[in-house]
């Protein structure tokens, strides 16, 4: 297990994360599978769209179907059908996105779970025992971040307790060729983000994310305290920016040398009516759309565009008809992996920052959340 760097032009990097099931060609994007399952798709859908690696949740695989029970059924990606790379996410964000619901102290987490209200208590052993459990290619450490605005007092309050946990998740045995990722904090305040990114590139993880970022801050905001953390973070070792994954912000995360992404917005919008199109997105449901025998995006070759038309996938809406997700989600992730190939493969031959130019001005003005 290795990442080994091939090009880099600009702060744009690219690579490849070899995993214990598989080459992951970086910059990638990784389609967020939060319950062992990405929404409507199937794995071999995701194997024809490209996809290397993508994500599950330790909180919601946790409280069900249970990491014990994935465990005896052959682990994580026996149990779902994907034979490629998966990242579990640590449910830091999902734990403390609970609100009142939840109790913090040093040890860590006490929460009542969204599912039945039975109480519930994450830690970082805990937490990496369940991703041990479940078999994932990537480990997350368990993380508390900073809410927005939020206040300094709370914001290095939580960063020094992600630190402190890190070092306790650093300390467990992990999973035979399981890789662990650290996750730098440090809220919204730069010295506190700098800080971060220092102490977390002192301890062994094999690589790292920033975390506790797009959280309702401003989109200048969010991309200047990530430049001021993969300026610090180890250069050998991926990167990886969490929960992020719009069109521009994929542009704007690989232009300062992220090498991993994800987000839920591809199939979180496709089931809204909503698709992708060059430069922004439509809404299917939209009246204007009921006679137009265009593909979803004149541009795009996926399976949804090769072969149905907006008037079609429009009734399917309508109609309340399951295959409408389906076709959506097929085309707004072909979408998303197209952009990272395009800027994957422009780093290194002198053409990255033409390249990714043209695309920003494509999507800068995308209305897009």
């Amino acid at each position: 297990m290795s990442f080994t760097l091939q090009a880099q032009e600009g702060g744009a990097r690219k690579g490849v994360l070899r995993t214990a099931h598989g080459e992951v060609q970086t910059p990638a994007f990784m389609p967020v599978g939060t319950q062992g399952s990405v929404k409507a798709l199937s794995p071999d859908e995701l194997r024809d769209l490209g996809v290397g690696i993508l994500l599950g949740n330790t909180y919601h695989l946790a409280l069900r179907p249970g990491a014990e029970r994935i465990a005896r059924l052959g682990g994580l990606h026996r149990f779902m059908g994907w034979g490629s790379s998966i990242l579990t996410d640590s449910g830091g964000f999902q734990v403390f996105s609970l609100d009142h619901l939840v109790t913090v102290a040093d040890e860590g987490a006490t929460f009542r779970s969204h599912l039945d209200g039975s109480p519930q208590r994450f830690t970082p052993e805990s937490v990496m025992a369940v991703q041990r459990a479940l078999g994932s290619d990537v480990a997350m450490a368990f993380d508390q971040p900073a809410p927005w605005p939020g206040d300094l007092r709370g914001a290095r309050a939580a960063m020094e307790r992600t630190h402190h946990w890190a070092e306790r998740c650093l300390a467990q045995e992990a999973a035979p060729g399981q890789l662990r990722f650290g996750i730098a904090q440090g809220g919204f305040d730069p010295e506190l983000r700098e800080e971060s990114a220092r102490a977390l590139s002192a301890m062994a993880f094999d690589g790292f994310a920033v975390g506790g970022l797009s959280l309702g801050e401003p989109r200048a905001t969010t991309y200047r305290l990530l430049q001021l953390q993969t300026a610090i973070l180890p250069a050998d070792r991926p990167r990886y920016l969490m929960g992020v994954g719009t069109p521009i912000d994929l542009i704007e995360a690989v232009s300062r040398g992220v090498d991993l992404c994800d987000c839920v917005l591809p199939t979180r919008i496709a089931r809204n009516g909503s698709v992708l199109v060059r430069g922004g997105r439509i809404n299917l449901r939209n009246a204007r759309f009921v006679e137009d025998g265009g593909p979803l995006d004149a541009g795009c070759d996926c399976y949804a565009c090769r072969g149905f038309s907006r008037a079609y996938v429009r009734h399917l809406f309508m109609a309340g008809e399951i295959l409408a997700h389906r076709l959506a989600s097929i085309h707004n992730l072909a979408v998303l992996l197209r952009l990272t190939r395009t800027l994957r493969d422009a780093i290194g031959g002198g053409r990255f920052l033409e390249v990714a130019a043209a695309l920003r001005a494509e999507w800068e003005s995308a209305p897009l959340p």
